[in-house]
């Protein structure tokens, strides 16, 4: 009976909070306006940097950034409850031992005020959350959630930001995470000693696979002498030159408010989030962000790479080769050139009315494009490459040629004006299609321009 009492008072508890809350979610609603949130209004210690109310998505989209420590913030407000909230920090690495990796692993293996084993996977079964990840990037990392519960995304919220901020990392799990030796058969003192560790195996994983292997060479071939030319996830030959004292100081130089950006969208009150947010940033001083070389300086001509991958078991025997002819394209912070180049990439590769598809694929050359074709824009310099996979190595040079030809064609006799009204309707048509992880596909979107010096609010503003 007790029990039954307590739990009957706590949700009445509950059921006050909830209708507190969407009291002032209605009050926000009405309120939260690029008119209410101009330039230069201060805020439990932040600064309106731009506010701009994004028609065509229904949204008002307000950047602030926190007095103290420069950390950077995105909302955007807009009348949807599975609200997101995602903290990320710029982690470009120095070289392919996968401290950026190891590290958003580590960072989820307790913290400060939640010094429990694995919290974050303890979350999964105790949440309402529709969403709950970390990744990293290139050069970012990030750590989004996604919940319509007031409750469950204030809970959440300290969890995460705990985690970001004032990890355990400690040596055990850094070797459970990242590395160690141990017996093949840890029963067996007998059996050979070997590498393990959660990361470590998963990226001998993914470079067991041609597709992805094929993706990071080129990324790094593409870009000498800046951060892209290592592997953000770490190749196993490296990783096992980690220590756990470098992921430490990792975490010191660049989980640090200054080199952070936040990211809150839906309907919960703006004023709220930044003033809990705020709380914690007050414990640390400004620094000077971690700077990296980002911009690969032009070929002087083309450079060709050779290099061998695991067998594709699914392609006949003397259909392995993959190839790609990839260019370097614009800076990120330029938008429109990046649009521009995107339809490009579209209108030659999309569909099978594409020529090159038509000159690639139909024709046989290669069974369907490389992984890396299209237009890439998660670096600071973008990339657009056009190849093929499942061909014969005697057919290299012909590949190369018909990739070219096709190039020639389309710069000589342009394309048909109903195939770029075409890619434009279909742009507009999934801008208007907005499912029920809209803000968490708009974060996904943002997220690497925004790392990269665009203003995320011009990337929202695709009519334009």
């Amino acid at each position: 009976m007790l029990a039954a009492a307590r739990i009957a008072a706590k949700r009445a508890s509950l059921g006050h909070s909830v209708q507190s809350f969407r009291h002032s979610q209605r009050a926000f609603l009405a309120t939260a306006t690029t008119d209410s949130w101009k330039p230069g209004k201060s805020v439990h210690g932040y600064t309106v940097v731009e506010s701009r109310h994004i028609k065509e998505l229904e949204l008002d989209a307000i950047r602030l950034k926190h007095d103290k420590t420069g950390a950077e913030h995105l909302h955007i407000a807009r009348d949807d409850s599975n609200n997101v909230f995602g903290v990320g920090f710029a982690t470009p690495p120095e070289n392919s031992a996968g401290v950026p990796h190891i590290l958003e692993h580590t960072t989820l293996c307790g913290s400060r005020s939640y010094p429990v084993r694995d919290p974050f996977f303890k979350m999964l079964n105790r949440s309402m959350a529709t969403f709950m990840n970390a990744y990293t990037a290139s050069d970012y990392t990030l750590y989004p959630f996604s919940t319509t519960n007031p409750v469950d995304y204030k809970n959440l919220r300290n969890v995460y930001m705990d985690a970001a901020f004032f990890p355990h990392l400690r040596e055990l799990d850094f070797k459970q995470e990242g590395w160690r030796l141990e017996h093949e058969n840890p029963n067996d003192k007998e059996s050979p000693i070997v590498f393990k560790g959660i990361v470590y195996n998963e990226m001998k994983g993914q470079m067991a696979d041609a597709g992805y292997l094929f993706y990071s060479k080129m990324q790094q071939y593409m870009f000498p002498g800046t951060t892209y030319a290592h592997n953000s996830g770490g190749d196993p030959a490296n990783i096992t030159d980690l220590t756990h004292a470098e992921l430490v100081h990792f975490h010191k130089t660049h989980y640090h408010p200054s080199n952070a950006r936040f990211y809150t969208y839906g309907n919960f009150p703006l004023e709220e989030s930044l003033e809990t947010i705020n709380s914690k940033l007050q414990e640390f001083s400004p620094i000077t962000p971690p700077s990296a070389e980002k911009i690969v300086k032009p070929f002087e001509s083309p450079r060709r790479v050779a290099l061998t991958c695991p067998i594709d078991p699914m392609s006949s025997a003397d259909k392995q080769t993959k190839m790609s002819v990839s260019f370097l394209t614009n800076k990120a912070t330029d938008t429109f050139e990046g649009f521009g180049l995107r339809i490009l990439s579209d209108l030659l590769t999309d569909g099978h009315a594409s020529p090159m598809y038509k000159a690639l694929i139909e024709s046989n050359l290669g069974s369907e494009y490389s992984a890396n074709t299209g237009y890439d824009s998660s670096t600071m310099v973008s990339s657009l490459a056009f190849g093929v996979q499942g061909m014969k190595t005697e057919d290299i040079a012909k590949v190369e040629e018909t990739i070219t030809n096709v190039l020639k064609k389309v710069q000589q006799d342009g394309v048909d004006p109903k195939r770029i009204e075409a890619i434009v309707h279909q742009m507009e048509l999934g801008q208007k299609h907005k499912t029920s992880f809209f803000g968490m596909s708009l974060m996904q979107g943002l997220s690497s321009g925004w790392f990269n010096g665009c203003n995320p609010v011009d990337l929202l503003e695709l009519n334009k």
